[in-house]
């Protein structure tokens, strides 16, 4: 697979990575083998970034994923996040920031890792602050790479004036374009980006469920993309992307892909599934160059991303 290099400081990984919230959800272990053999089909199709967080099943995404990449730790990046405590709330205090990483360490069973991430954004202190506790774990060689997720430009430039930040993690994809207003700021300071949810949280597989068929505890419930009207709206704009697919004899999901792929060399999204042959069907999406017609025509049925008005 494709390389590509993220940030100034020497990250270099394949251009798609691994996403792996979805398999630590929940407390059902019965999965996990699927789970693991999908990851190591990742790894097999030369899927070299692999992508958790502390909050995904807390601490239980980290020891799965550590459990499958054991064999390969040394020639895979490892990516994992802090920055919640339970149930849901911000807290990237000093103590619980150090906290969190040593378990990490642990829970992934490694000596350092790849690349550490604040998750989301804590008002309650300051981004000089909480980077400065970071970078404390690559002084002492327990983190290679700092980065940044679900954050603001303002926030970026701060972080990277205490040290250099090599990637930002954002929701990117089809339907959500509006980590694209970060993307000149990004290049002025050298930053990759590393796209989450790049398939539309379901709607770019052409199998989305409506509203009424999510569990009631789906996230995706409070998404204006499933509102009335505008989730048949969504529908329409994925039908023609679909057709779009078909017409270059590609999945829509190898299309939304390789829509990331071609928009920036510095991009690299993050699929995820637990299904080993839709990983590989996904990762077959490395390969499929997207001409300057096929660009333009999704720009043309989906010029805003998603309907969420």
């Amino acid at each position: 697979m494709r390389t590509r290099e993220l940030g100034r400081q020497g990250l270099t990984t394949s251009v798609l990575g691994y996403g792996a919230m979805r398999i630590a959800l929940g407390t059902d272990t019965s999965t996990d083998d699927a789970s693991i053999a999908a990851i190591r089909r990742a790894v097999d199709d030369g899927v070299a970034l692999f992508d958790t967080a502390e909050l995904y099943g807390w601490g239980r995404g980290e020891r799965l994923l550590g459990r499958a990449l054991a064999p390969v730790r040394d020639d895979v990046t490892i990516a994992t996040k802090f920055g919640f405590e339970p149930p849901l709330e911000p807290n990237s205090r000093p103590d619980h920031i150090r906290d969190v990483v040593d378990n990490s360490l642990r829970h992934l069973g490694v000596d350092h890792i790849d690349v550490l991430y604040q998750h989301i954004d804590d008002p309650a202190v300051p981004i000089e602050e909480v980077v400065g506790v970071m970078t404390e774990y690559v002084d002492a060689g327990k983190v290679k790479y700092l980065g940044l997720s679900n954050t603001n430009a303002e926030n970026i430039r701060r972080a990277h004036s205490v040290h250099p930040i090599s990637v930002v993690q954002t929701e990117y994809s089809i339907f959500s374009r509006e980590s694209e207003a970060v993307l000149d700021l990004l290049e002025e300071l050298g930053i990759g980006l590393v796209a989450y949810a790049p398939l539309a949280r379901g709607f770019l597989t052409g199998a989305v469920q409506p509203r009424d068929a999510l569990a009631a505890d789906d996230f995706r419930r409070r998404s204006p993309w499933w509102r009335p009207g505008n989730f048949e709206a969504n529908l329409d704009i994925v039908r023609r992307l679909a057709d779009l697919a078909q017409d270059r004899g590609v999945t829509l999901s190898q299309l939304a892909l390789a829509w990331l792929v071609a928009r920036k060399p510095y991009i690299v999204p993050i699929p995820g599934s637990g299904d080993a042959e839709r990983v590989a069907q996904n990762n077959a999406s490395a390969d499929l160059e997207l001409s300057v017609d096929d660009l333009a025509r999704i720009d043309r049925i989906a010029p805003h991303g998603g309907i969420a008005d």
